[in-house]
């Protein structure tokens, strides 16, 4: 089995994979994300980036590098689904959560009122089995991470 070429793919593949989904949720069925939602993105963008150095470095301790890095910062995705999990939860508060601030003036309110909003991060489109796609992201970047770790482990130990 040739690791050092199947692991980099597999990282890329779950990396392109998760940002299709995402851009389908959003263009195909106009399910608006919140900053948060676009947040999450960007570690699937860092993870594919790193996985295409990997495959165009010679097998060894700088792809294995890679690699590992790659699992951090799908465990960073994780976090930050963790986080909005939260907010949709209402565990916590966050500055992108719904309502409007307090002591508004009429100036305020009208200017509120003319402009488009942003999507509050505690308002969910979608779920599947009750569950939201922030919660799937945790499960997701958390298994690619820990996997990505691993195979970055196994790598070192077979170079």
């Amino acid at each position: 089995m040739n690791l050092p070429l199947l692991i980099p793919l597999g990282i890329l593949a779950a990396s392109v994979g998760a940002l299709g989904s995402a851009y389908t949720a959003q263009y195909g069925f106009d399910l608006e994300p919140c900053i948060l939602c676009l947040y999450q993105r960007v570690p699937f963008l860092v993870t594919g980036l790193l996985a295409l150095v990997a495959l165009r470095v010679q097998p060894g301790s700088t792809k294995t590098v890679f690699v590992g890095l790659a699992g951090v910062v799908f465990l960073v995705g994780a976090g930050i689904a963790a986080y909005q999990v939260g907010v949709e939860q209402h565990w916590w508060a966050s500055g992108c959560s719904g309502g409007l601030p307090e002591n508004l003036s009429i100036a305020d309110m009208k200017q509120i009122l003319t402009q488009k909003q942003p999507k509050p991060c505690d308002d969910v489109d979608w779920t599947l089995f009750g569950v939201s796609m922030a919660t799937y992201n945790v499960f997701y970047s958390g298994l690619l991470g820990l996997g990505s770790l691993a195979a970055a482990y196994r790598m070192r130990s077979e170079a």
